[in-house]
């Protein structure tokens, strides 16, 4: 009897598998690698109070005014007021209140002010 072997094993290796998993593990790097210019913020539970006190409260209105512990104040002075009230703090902790529908932007300036003088920023959000 004559038995041949129909099926031939190919000695080749496919790396198109291979290259996938590579892909997306690179992918998935770069999604949770930290970035370095970030800010540290740190965001309440909604449905929880924050444990955090804040030593100093910032709002910005719908109108786009500022206001620093209930004082309204523009938008260059905000930061000299901040140095005043927070120099004497170990911890110096600031608490953003940025009303529904005022522009990113304007709350960046903020964060960017607390980034620059390594003050923590909690930013409130309304209860559910």
């Amino acid at each position: 009897m004559n038995f041949k072997n129909r099926n031939k094993v190919s000695p080749e290796f496919s790396m198109s598998s291979m290259t996938d998993i590579v892909f997306l593990l690179l992918i998935f790097f770069m999604l949770t690698s930290n970035a370095p210019n970030a800010l540290d913020m740190i965001l309440p539970k909604a449905k929880g109070k924050s444990t955090n006190t804040q030593n100093v409260s910032v709002s910005i209105k719908k109108n786009l005014t500022y206001y620093v512990n209930g004082k309204k104040l523009k938008a260059n002075q905000i930061e000299g007021k901040l140095k005043s009230l927070l120099s004497n703090n170990e911890k110096p902790t600031l608490m953003l209140r940025a009303e529904e529908g005022v522009p990113i932007e304007k709350a960046v300036l903020v964060m960017d002010i607390a980034n620059r003088n390594k003050y923590k920023v909690i930013l409130a959000v309304r209860p559910k």
